[in-house]
């Protein structure tokens, strides 16, 4: 049985993808409103202000992001194949016409002061991300685990601008193998 969409599902679902493909300061709440076919009285009792929206949203994109590298990398026998597989599974992501980017990277460039709770949210998230590269990095036996998991953040967040930037048909496109030289390479 198909569970019913609540108002303030639709509302976030319409919120969320309008954010993603046309940026935060674009979209108001008024084109929300319309485009989910929700009162803003409505959207405002479940929502009080589109910062609130935003961050949600930006919560549940890091809830995704992981469950998503949890099933990337679910299947894989230890730390190296774990990280090769994030790559293979990023690259096939932000080469689509479905990627915009990163939720967070796109957050902290539309809204740059650190104070902002949108801005929290999203140091937030790459701050873990870059300590579970570390730990990985770590446990496949790289000798600096730091540099590598850094070269690996930088290469990830590369590869979500250039989606942004150049659409499913980016320099990315060579994402998994760039991943794999750079961690053979401190592995050695």
């Amino acid at each position: 049985m198909k569970k019913e969409v609540t108002p303030k599902d639709q509302v976030f679902q319409t919120a969320g993808k309008l954010f993603y493909q046309h940026g935060y300061r674009a979209i108001g709440v008024d084109t929300i409103a319309a485009e989910s076919g929700i009162g803003k009285m409505t959207l405002y009792r479940h929502y009080p202000s589109k910062d609130d929206l935003i961050v949600a949203y930006l919560k549940d994109s890091d809830e995704l992001f992981w469950k998503n590298f949890e099933e990337l990398t679910k299947n894989t026998p230890s730390a190296r194949e774990k990280l090769l597989a994030f790559f293979v599974g990023l690259q096939e992501y932000v080469t689509t016409p479905a990627c915009y980017g990163c939720p967070f990277l796109n957050v902290a460039t539309e809204y740059p002061e650190t104070d902002y709770a949108g801005h929290q949210v999203a140091i937030e998230h790459k701050q873990t991300v870059r300590a579970r590269f570390r730990q990985m990095a770590k446990e496949a036996g790289a000798k600096k685990p730091d540099i590598l998991a850094d070269q690996l953040f930088l290469l990830m967040d590369g590869a979500y601008m250039a989606s942004r930037m150049f659409g499913a048909e980016n320099p990315a496109a060579h994402l998994a193998e760039a991943a794999r030289v750079l961690i053979d390479s401190a592995l050695e």
